[in-house]
């Protein structure tokens, strides 16, 4: 009579299979949370964005060749929530006689005499349950550089920083780097020597407190 307590129905590596099924469950786990938390994240899927607008405008040209002041067309800037969009009756103070045959200007100048809205697209996209004041961080020597980068260097508007809430919350927490005299937010080249020693005397001066609890910029 066969001794069938002697016969192997799985083969040794078996054995290990449990061990392999959880190392590789593991691994499943950990790929897809650095898959979300990186390459999903907003630093590259939103950094870098630079959509196609109706008519094309470049800042470099207006901020910065002719060194018009961001406040000329955002005007809301320091008193309001959101800096402004410009309305086209801004744009044509100038344009009703500057370049008023290019093309560009011609759709300028179609849409002043229709009154129909310019569509453009937004560069900058925090979502609605995001709430972020302007006004609030201009007031207090925030310069629109520190979010939106040499918007007087680019020919057509990109987006620069991730807008993340990891990446406003490192600003909160550090402010001094971010930290200009007042009468400098809108020059955006400005540059000074101990940078961190003078934001360190500013925040103390502007007497800057970031908040860091959730109703803050979720409310």
């Amino acid at each position: 009579m066969a001794d069938y307590r002697k016969v192997n129905v799985f083969p040794r590596w078996a054995n290990r299979l449990p061990l392999y099924i959880l190392l590789g469950f593991v691994g499943i786990v950990l790929s897809t949370i650095f898959i979300f938390s990186y390459w999903l994240s907003p630093k590259n899927l939103e950094v870098g964005y630079a959509p196609q607008q109706p008519i094309n405008y470049s800042h470099k040209l207006h901020a910065g060749d002719l060194g018009i002041d961001c406040r000329y067309c955002h005007n809301s800037v320091e008193s309001q929530a959101h800096a402004g969009v410009p309305p086209i009756e801004t744009c044509m103070n100038c344009h009703t006689h500057v370049k008023k045959d290019s093309p560009e200007i011609m759709k300028l100048h179609e849409h002043y005499v229709s009154g129909k809205p310019i569509e453009w697209v937004k560069v900058h996209q925090l979502p609605d349950y995001a709430y972020f004041n302007h006004s609030s961080h201009v007031n207090k020597g925030v310069s629109c550089v520190e979010c939106h980068g040499r918007v007087d260097q680019m020919p057509v508007v990109h987006q620069v920083q991730p807008l993340s809430m990891s990446w406003c919350l490192e600003c909160h927490r550090a402010p001094a780097a971010h930290i200009r005299p007042k009468d400098q937010v809108t020059n955006l080249g400005w540059t000074t020597e101990n940078r961190e020693k003078l934001g360190q005397e500013l925040v103390e001066v502007y007497q800057i407190r970031p908040r860091e609890d959730c109703n803050t910029c979720h409310r």
